[in-house]
């Protein structure tokens, strides 16, 4: 018998034939580049991999990809991907969603998909905008947000949608950039190894409805005073030189000027802590002005997973010693059914 040829796929392979559509300068762009490169890296072939996505600009990956794909209904593709992972263990299931799609209408969908820790991974764009729409504000908008539906000004709190993962206690919470294509592909690839639900939120830029709404993270000048690069088992240090660091602050956490506090009060980065106070308390670093915005993934823990858990109740309860006419038959004459007359 002879041995299984190494897969040797190259991003051009999950180039789809569809012209690729998104406005001039889209981060969605930078994204889809990162993600064709990281494709590969899986060693799997294009017929086991599945992206579904729901309704936004985020949800043309499907068309983009050349994999098995799904574009679905408007914040429903978390539920539609739970039923696809929960009956082909044999597929590596992606979700490709946006900040409208994800936190308004499809809010209960993905609330829940994390707490059942579906075996899949969920990649949110936010670029803090309704964009297919045409610049309404959405969900995760900050207060004053002008836009077409508040010309006025927006009211709503936002969400922090790690913050909000954390809470239906998602598994696995990462952050990162759309233009940092290095450090997007490292957390694909972890969020890739977990087992169980991972969440990914991506800062996306809009240039037509929101330009520039993560330009203090990505500049020159300032990002390195906003950055907070997480790293496994790493002293939480950021800034120049590592000016800043995170220490603890009572129940919580706070950022310091490093040389004003001693070492043993920085906090040693642990994703795997099982408490999802810590992550949460990361996740709340990150106001709306973006002051001091983590990324790199906030928590990355075991747990049974809902697919693999509805499929040993599934496996239990086969009949053993019984055809399928038999159990046919059983049940058609059981006292479970009657006669109308």
């Amino acid at each position: 018998m002879s041995e299984p040829v190494a897969l040797t796929l190259k991003p051009k392979d999950f180039k789809s034939d569809q012209e690729v559509r998104w406005c001039p300068g889209c981060g969605d762009y930078a994204i889809l580049a990162a993600m064709q490169s990281f494709l590969p890296s899986l060693g799997l072939e294009r017929e086991k991999i599945a992206f579904v996505s729901g309704i936004g600009c985020s949800s043309r990956f499907p068309y983009y990809l050349n994999t098995y794909g799904m574009h679905s209904i408007h914040g429903r593709a978390p539920a539609i991907a739970t039923g696809l992972a929960t009956t082909r263990p044999d597929l590596s299931v992606w979700v490709v969603t946006g900040d409208g799609d994800a936190l308004s209408i499809g809010g209960n969908h993905l609330i829940h998909a994390l707490r059942r820790n579906v075996n899949f991974k969920i990649l949110l764009f936010n670029n803090r905008i309704y964009g297919l729409t045409k610049g309404q504000y959405s969900p995760t908008s900050e207060v004053g947000k002008i836009t077409k539906s508040t010309p006025a000004g927006s009211v709503d709190a936002p969400f922090n949608p790690l913050s909000l993962a954390l809470g239906a206690e998602a598994s696995f919470v990462a952050r990162t950039l759309d233009s940092d294509r290095k450090h997007l592909q490292q957390v694909l690839t972890t969020a890739a190894q977990h087992e169980g639900s991972a969440f990914v939120e991506i800062y996306q830029n809009c240039p037509i409805f929101n330009d520039d709404a993560f330009e203090v993270l990505k500049n020159p000048d300032s990002r390195d005073e906003t950055l907070i690069r997480l790293t496994h088992g790493e002293p939480i240090t950021f800034g120049p030189e590592g000016k800043y660091a995170v220490v603890r602050n009572g129940w919580g956490i706070k950022v310091a000027e490093t040389a004003s506090v001693p070492p043993s009060d920085i906090v040693v980065h642990d994703e795997t802590v099982t408490d999802p106070s810590y992550a949460f308390a990361l996740s709340r670093l990150s106001g709306e002005n973006l002051d001091h915005t983590p990324i790199g993934v906030l928590r990355n823990v075991k747990r049974d997973t809902y697919d693999a858990s509805v499929r040993r109740q599934v496996e239990a309860a086969k009949p053993v010693d019984t055809t399928p006419e038999q159990e046919l038959t059983k049940l058609l004459t059981g006292g479970d059914t009657w006669t109308i007359l």
